[in-house]
């Protein structure tokens, strides 16, 4: 556990408001908030922004490092390390490593076990070896058959905090532009035209046959365990309503803008990607992550594939002026926390956990202004 410390000479982004001020830290904990001058601290942040730790609740960057190409696959450790290393340098405190299960090809990841991955992840934590606190987020592909086999050694883990519910059969959802899937999985997966044809003229049969008893078993997973639900790549008002009736509290991805209304009426969370935010736009052609947040429809930001992603969108919110410098923070730390039953953590409050990252805000040649982390802390223990 960490020491005491004062974090002087800060500009502390709050739930409603940015302060000047002190913060102290004791016990891994934060233990006041001073604001006005302040005396001398154990660490003096010259003026920098003192932010909650991240939290992160979807991204592939495990996976990546995984497989860096397709079929190479790269041994577990060096693969969560490295993965670990460019969470917390990114200013993530708090990750859930998305892992997808379901995929009929054994040499790609999502088809392949991963009972030595979690065995390797287990041995790190009880080591105190990584950087940031690392929870399991599973992305269930319900057309695959062998998706509930494949999810076995995530049963009863203690680190499994939510379960998405995917469809990437091209035609619907994320791909209604089947080119755009063609695109995708010939170019990310390598996979060859013939098979992505191939892939194509099967799906309508595993859709048929495999998604809605998958679909029950994990719900009713999810009720049973008190496990996280998440919806995927919303398209429709029905897709929204079937989600909600299932005891979904968040929508990733919706890919439109009715979509999105419809699970905000609903009550559902919206997650959009980072990497939407940053280009301007998804790479699926679907609805642009800023237009949600213009219509006060975007909760939470997620660095999908870009770790960071997460603290860059948020920050181009702001200079987009669509929003706040405390709501676009709350959307990469209390939101996320609070969807995935985190009540600890997420804001800079006394008796929250002392997960906090310095950032300081520089101007690049040409006027682009960029986030730089200076330093990370998790439970008042520098880790960056």
């Amino acid at each position: 556990m960490s020491a005491s410390m004062v974090f002087s000479n800060a500009r502390m982004v709050l739930p409603e408001e940015v302060v000047s001020g002190a913060l102290s830290v004791a016990g891994g904990c934060i233990a006041a908030i001073d604001s006005g001058p302040t005396a001398e601290g154990t660490i003096d942040l010259d003026g920098d922004y003192l932010l909650p730790g991240l939290v992160e609740i979807h991204t592939d960057n495990f996976e990546r490092h995984l497989m860096p190409r397709p079929k190479v696959q790269w041994g577990a450790l060096p693969a969560l390390l490295a993965h670990d290393a460019e969470i917390a340098a990114a200013g993530i405190t708090t990750v859930f490593d998305a892992l997808g299960v379901g995929e009929a090809d054994p040499e790609s990841v999502r088809g392949s076990a991963w009972s030595a991955a979690l065995a390797t992840l287990d041995a790190c934590i009880a080591q105190d070896l990584l950087r940031a606190d690392h929870h399991l987020h599973v992305r269930c592909e319900l057309p695959a058959p062998n998706t509930v086999e494949l999810f076995a050694p995530f049963r009863g883990h203690a680190r499994l905090g939510l379960i998405s519910l995917m469809d990437h059969t091209p035609g619907q959802r994320q791909w209604e532009n089947i080119e755009l899937a063609r695109v995708y999985y010939t170019g990310k997966k390598g996979w060859s035209d013939s098979k992505f044809e191939r892939r194509v003229a099967e799906a309508g049969r595993l859709q048929t046959e495999y998604v809605q008893p998958h679909r029950r078993h994990f719900v009713d997973y999810c009720r049973t365990h008190g496990i996280a639900l998440a919806s995927h790549d919303d398209t429709t008002v029905a897709h929204v309503e079937q989600a909600h009736a299932e005891g979904a509290s968040m929508s990733e991805f919706p890919t439109t803008l009715a979509a999105a209304r419809a699970a905000h009426a609903h009550g559902l969370a919206n997650v959009m990607g980072g990497p939407n935010v940053m280009r301007g736009g998804s790479h699926s052609g679907n609805v642009a992550a800023a237009e949600l947040a213009r219509q006060g429809l975007l909760d939470i930001l997620s660095s999908d594939y870009v770790p960071s992603s997460l603290m860059g969108a948020a920050m181009r919110l702001v200079d987009d002026q669509i929003a706040t410098l405390p709501k676009a923070v709350a959307m990469v730390t209390r939101a996320p926390a609070r969807a995935a039953g985190l009540q600890d953590r997420g804001t800079l409050a006394q008796g929250l956990r002392a997960d906090l990252v310095q950032v300081r805000m520089c101007t690049l040649p040409g006027g682009v202004r960029h986030a730089l982390v200076r330093g990370v802390w998790r439970e008042g223990r520098r880790v960056i």
